[in-house]
């Protein structure tokens, strides 16, 4: 597409925005005129920083623009929300807060096999869907990991919190899983939601310290006794000491708010 096509296609789409330039091949492009939401437009007018890129995705043109966000001061938390990252569940909240689950997982399920079908077929169209699911699949895990993060933030801002997480640095190379949870495992992205939940809590002020998981699963976060045989399956936990029973995961997400108050007070103890 030649640079005039290119500005003439722009041009032709509703526009929210203009007055920008833009570098193209045959010079700079003025009044550049793109869409966005309402919070994108005052983001982009208060902190918009550096340079922006014009990409082609899919048939679609998107305006890439860098924005620099003042972090808020990180006020004291009163106390920590912890989140259990898990497979069935992709996060877990010490409030019983369960996120994602069955729906998540048979939409994942479903396109697992779809691709595994496309894989087997190797032919030039079925790459081509290939690499266009690829994408989609992407943008679908990256939205469900932004949706999970806001309203984790928003419920720790809400009640004066932090936000307790598992350091879950190598955890693919750590835990031993069976064939079908390796495939979950690795097919989700458990760090882009670690990222998100770190950069909007930064942007809200919300404090956020990262614990040791060991043990965080076996552990009563009623009376701390640790035993392996006190996680009787996935989802089930019930402690050999004082017969204390919960969701698994959210046992686990108790424990890491412990943990969480603990380790905050160490390392400000100062």
């Amino acid at each position: 597409m030649t640079p005039d096509a290119l500005a003439a296609s722009i041009r032709a789409r509703r526009a929210s925005l203009g007055g920008r330039f833009l570098r193209l091949v045959a010079g700079r492009l003025k009044n550049l005129r793109f869409t966005a939401s309402a919070e994108q437009l005052k983001t982009l007018s208060a902190h918009r920083k550096g340079e922006s890129d014009l990409v082609r995705r899919d048939g679609m043109w998107f305006l890439i623009a860098t924005c620099d966000m003042p972090d808020l001061r990180v006020k004291d938390p009163d106390g920590f929300l912890g989140v259990d990252l898990g497979i069935v569940n992709i996060a877990t909240t010490s409030d019983g807060t369960r996120h994602c689950g069955k729906a998540l997982n048979a939409v994942r399920h479903r396109r697992r096999e779809l691709r595994r079908r496309l894989q087997a077929k190797r032919t030039k169209s079925a790459k081509r869907l290939l690499k266009r699911r690829r994408r989609k699949e992407a943008r679908f895990a990256a939205n469900t990991n932004h949706v999970i993060a806001k309203q984790i933030v928003t419920e720790a801002e809400r009640t004066g919190r932090g936000i307790a997480l598992e350091d879950l640095q190598g955890i693919r190379d750590r835990v031993r899983l069976r064939k079908p949870q390796r495939v979950t495992l690795h097919s989700w992205s458990f760090h882009q939601l670690g990222d998100f939940l770190a950069y909007k809590a930064a942007r809200a002020g919300v404090a956020v310290i990262y614990v040791d998981p060991a043990f965080t699963s076996q552990q009563c976060s009623s009376c701390g006794h640790v035993d392996h045989r006190n996680r009787l399956d996935q989802a089930s936990f019930s402690c050999t000491s004082c017969g204390f029973a919960e969701h698994a995961d959210i046992n686990a997400a108790r424990n890491i708010a412990a943990h969480g108050e603990t380790d905050w007070a160490v390392s400000h103890a100062a």
